[in-house]
């Protein structure tokens, strides 16, 4: 197949025998295994959150370098879940592909989804109460903990379809940097594959969950460390709630539907007839 396409990638078809191969070893992990990697996960995802908050609190940078360059330091966060190894609830939703090749039940794909979005949350406000603690939102004069509230203030009031489109968006791309980084035989085949998909969601303001899960509760964080300037009222746990209901959604259908269940029918359905 490398002749086929010119370098020693895996094809696609062998990309998709592996994410099936995958979801079955991630379905059945130990419950054990699959929380610490949970937690895990939440964690890298809130360092990429961290990381593209403070790039994009610099009021210096335009709009289109703001997103940019903030897109980029995101990708930290998969580049970690991948290469390093842990459970994500988004990327997990791949595991559709295994489940309709009828590989894992469906009591095991529903447990592994809500066992990882579960320790995401943990891992993610993990992360931000003890960067709130850090000091770190105190940075360039205040105005990182202003663009957090900022963040959170816009997230906590999305309609709910904005929220829900924007989630379907945001997990086509990560699920598909998660697939191509799949088609890698080197870490940095796996960096390359990640950076761009990643880099675009987080451009275009799309809505990623398990971000969400760091990013509005430190915006709650300081939003009750008394951080004036702006109106927050909508910052909240309802509003929380608001935002994560529609966005984990969106991020269902566009990563199982949208992606694994598509390459399911491409690929793999003969197969499993």
């Amino acid at each position: 197949m490398s002749e086929i396409f010119g370098s020693d990638a895996y094809s696609p078809k062998e990309i998709a025998k592996r994410v099936e191969i995958v979801g079955v070893t991630k379905a059945r992990l130990p419950l054990l295994s699959m929380v610490m990697l949970g937690v895990m996960a939440g964690g890298f995802i809130g360092l990429g959150a961290l990381f593209f908050v403070l790039i994009s609190s610099d009021a210096e940078l335009g709009f289109a370098a703001r997103q940019g360059l903030g897109g980029v330091a995101f990708s930290l966060g998969l580049i970690l879940v991948v290469v390093a190894g842990a459970e994500l609830f988004t990327g997990n939703n791949l595991l559709t592909m295994a489940w309709a090749a009828r590989k894992i039940s469906t009591a095991e794909l529903l447990q592994n989804w809500v066992v990882v979005c579960a320790a995401n949350f943990v891992g993610a406000s993990g992360l931000a109460l003890l960067v709130f603690f850090s000091a770190h939102p105190e940075m360039n004069n205040g105005a990182v903990a202003g663009r957090y509230l900022e963040i959170a203030i816009e997230k906590c009031s999305m309609p709910f379809w904005t929220a829900f489109s924007r989630g379907v968006l945001c997990n086509i791309l990560v699920c598909m940097a998660i697939w191509m980084a799949l088609a890698g035989r080197s870490v940095f085949d796996k960096v390359v594959a990640i950076v761009f998909p990643i880099t675009a969601f987080v451009a275009a303001g799309f809505e990623h969950s398990i971000a969400n899960m760091y990013l509005i509760p430190m915006g709650m964080l300081v939003k009750a460390s008394g951080h004036v300037g702006l109106n927050a009222d909508a910052v909240s746990w309802m509003g929380f709630l608001n935002n994560l209901v529609p966005v984990i959604l969106g991020n269902l259908v566009g990563g199982s539907v949208l992606v694994g269940f598509v390459y399911y029918v491409i690929y793999l359905r003969s197969e499993s007839e």
